[in-house]
């Protein structure tokens, strides 16, 4: 792959998965399904870094937030739990428990309570960010300009956070929003 433009171009290979430059970070609402945030990042940034930076912002309305094993972080755990009252659930990477620590964070994760929480992210978060792909055919389209792609997925998220609040105002699924999002 010698020749290609790193940083400006991404796409999707069934082989490969995403490729260069370009990722994608969702927040979603456990309770209703709708569009919390939905920003461009670098494929190469750290998620649950990003998670640390984006959640305090929303402190006042969280309680609890859910990430994949990439949020397994118990400085990030204690900081949401001690600075904003926010408890994070992850699934606790396995052979990592060697600080008194981390043990006494990964009891508090594997309280039934918890893992249930926890377990409502598959149906909750994880299809929110395949709604986004299909809206937007994110599987295969190619763009230029990480800047440009910043501001683009800023949009993107607006405009299904703005049909999600129409569709719930009127009482109707706020899944089935592709053509008032897109004008189809």
């Amino acid at each position: 792959m010698t020749g290609l433009d790193k940083e400006a171009t991404w796409s999707y290979s069934k082989a490969d998965g995403w490729l260069y430059g370009h990722g994608s970070f969702c927040l979603t609402s456990h309770g209703k399904s709708v569009v919390g945030l939905f920003i461009w990042m670098p494929n190469s940034s750290s998620e649950s870094k990003r998670l640390g930076e984006e959640i305090p912002a929303f402190a006042s309305v969280l309680e609890t937030v859910c990430m994949d094993s990439k949020a397994d972080d118990e400085k990030m755990y204690s900081n949401l739990k001690d600075k904003y009252g926010i408890k994070l659930l992850t699934v606790p990477r396995s052979k990592m428990d060697k600080s008194e620590r981390r043990q006494k964070m990964i009891r508090e994760q594997m309280k039934a309570e918890n893992r249930l929480i926890y377990k409502q992210r598959g149906v909750t978060v994880e299809p929110m960010q395949g709604l986004m792909k299909d809206l937007f055919g994110l599987e295969d389209c190619w763009m230029r300009g990480n800047r440009s792609n910043r501001w683009l997925f800023a949009a993107m998220g607006i405009a299904v956070q703005m049909a999600q609040h129409e569709a719930d105002k009127n009482g109707e699924s706020t899944w089935r929003i592709k053509e008032a999002v897109c004008g189809l």
